[in-house]
């Protein structure tokens, strides 16, 4: 898929590849979207320069009254930064909102951003929050807006030796709230049919200022200027929250697609946006976040390694070794560079418990654990696993071995005990989500339980004899 993977240690070693191999080259740092294009012949790419394991990219900091966001935090990062959900609370809920765990914990609000997708989430929450981004070359660095920075449906103003280096916007202050809301086709794992993003600045009880940004409506997200002047001036109730919500509908040019209808997009935003000022008039729009979210970090803290020494490169024809930790042995692996993790395990280490449904991150089946953190092995490339620690299915079981008399460990075990096995197709990405969920929540509550499976399908056993299978398991391991 590509040609050239290289691995940097330094911010400066990124941009100096970016340049010498622009515009074939891509910056990667989830790669939840790009290894798809790739994948379906959609987008051509010849070299990856993966910003993961360069220090620093990753911190959340608030600075002269900013919060700057690096490019390779990941959305779970951002659900778990105590600063960004009391200072810029619409863009970690938003980050709650995309995809599963397994994914937010590699994808990065960052590549939402440049995939430029107008119902990706963390845009609508960005706009609404005044969010502007700073790209960086080799020959400088400039700051946009989110409306310079897009162009139309997927166009950005990004060049090609350019990477997005910082997300920046004003914290919000003492007097201002925000929120986020989302419909989709289903509760999670689902491209928004509509999404907004709302903040206020209240001036005892009257509204000063407002943003209110809509998503997956236009060709970009667009703000709804006629609604939020109608607010400002006055204090929210039910009829200002009405006429705001009804002007909002009014500022769409609704996109017509496979997920909705135009005139049913109006309508919902309609509804999302008198959801959204609701909230706010009623002070409950920190309930949509729990208060102890389900990560699948297991007993980490979510961070992924450096990269100790120096730049590293795999090319796609080349022998250079893929040398990790999987299942607690060194192993060293050859002619994987231009693979996914997914098919390293499988057809160079012969390890098959991992298996493919979809290949698209859509059904959680390939789910293993990278430096502790559950992750989708088809969307991860297989050099991204160079100097980390993996484990997969049969590791698990390895490791239950090692540390107990039984053989399986208490998960496995519970899944026989309680009959949630049935294809089995699917069991190892829900054994090894069920296992890491229980390392990071030892006793999960019902909705923990099914937060943490959510990024895993499964079409014979509906779903009961699965969740008990992990109550079970909570109790008895």
């Amino acid at each position: 898929m590509w040609q050239a993977y290289h691995t940097p240690t330094s911010l400066e070693d990124a941009l100096r590849l970016l340049s010498e191999h622009a515009p074939s080259a891509r910056i990667i740092a989830g790669g939840t979207d790009l290894l798809v294009e790739l994948e379906r012949g959609t987008r051509e790419t010849d070299v990856l320069i993966d910003v993961t394991r360069i220090g620093g990219l990753n911190r959340i900091t608030l600075r002269d009254g900013w919060i700057h966001v690096g490019p390779t935090v990941t959305h779970n990062s951002a659900v778990a930064s105590e600063l960004l959900v009391e200072r810029g609370y619409p863009l970690a809920l938003a980050c709650w909102r995309v995809g599963t765990p397994q994914l937010r914990n590699r994808g990065t609000i960052a590549g939402n951003l440049v995939t430029a997708s107008p119902a990706n989430d963390t845009i609508a929450a960005l706009w609404a929050l005044d969010g502007q981004v700073v790209l960086q070359s080799v020959d400088g660095k400039r700051t946009l807006s989110l409306k310079k920075l897009y162009q139309g449906v997927r166009e950005t103003d990004l060049a090609p030796h350019e990477m997005v280096t910082d997300i920046v916007f004003p914290a919000l202050k003492p007097d201002q709230r925000g929120t986020f809301v989302k419909m989709a086709l289903r509760r999670v794992h689902a491209i928004a049919v509509v999404n907004t993003a709302a903040v206020l600045s209240l001036d005892d009880e009257i509204v000063a200022d407002a943003r209110i940004a809509l998503g997956s409506v236009a060709p970009t997200v667009i703000r709804a200027r006629e609604a939020e002047q109608a607010l400002v001036g006055r204090r929210l109730s039910t009829d200002s929250i009405e006429r705001a919500a009804q002007l909002a509908a009014r500022a769409t040019s609704c996109i017509d697609d496979i997920r909705a209808g135009a005139d049913y997009r109006r309508k919902i935003t309609t509804v999302l946006v008198r959801r959204a000022l609701t909230s706010l008039q009623d002070e409950n729009e920190q309930d949509a976040l729990p208060d102890q979210p389900v990560m699948l970090w297991g007993t980490t803290r979510g961070s992924y390694p450096r990269l100790a020494g120096k730049s590293v490169c795999h090319y796609g024809d080349g022998l250079e070794p893929i040398e990790c930790v999987v299942n607690g042995e060194n192993v060293v692996v050859q002619g994987a560079n231009d693979k996914t993790l997914l098919d390293m395990l499988r057809e160079d280490l012969g390890l098959t418990g991992t298996k493919e449904g979809c290949g698209e991150g859509e059904c959680g089946a390939c789910t293993v654990w990278m430096d502790g953190i559950a992750v989708l092995s088809c969307l991860t490339p297989a050099p991204r696993a160079h100097g980390t620690h993996v484990v997969t299915v049969e590791g698990l079981q390895r490791l239950a071995s090692a540390a107990r008399s039984g053989d399986l460990h208490p998960v496995q075990q519970a899944f026989v005990d309680e009959g949630a096995v049935q294809c089995g197709f699917c069991t190892p990405g829900f054994v090894m989500a069920g296992a890491n969920l229980l390392e990071e929540i030892p006793e999960p509550t019902r909705e923990q339980i099914e937060i943490g499976l959510s990024g895993n399908l499964c079409r014979c056993t509906g779903y009961y004899k699965i969740i008990r299978a992990i109550e079970k398991a909570a109790v008895e391991g």
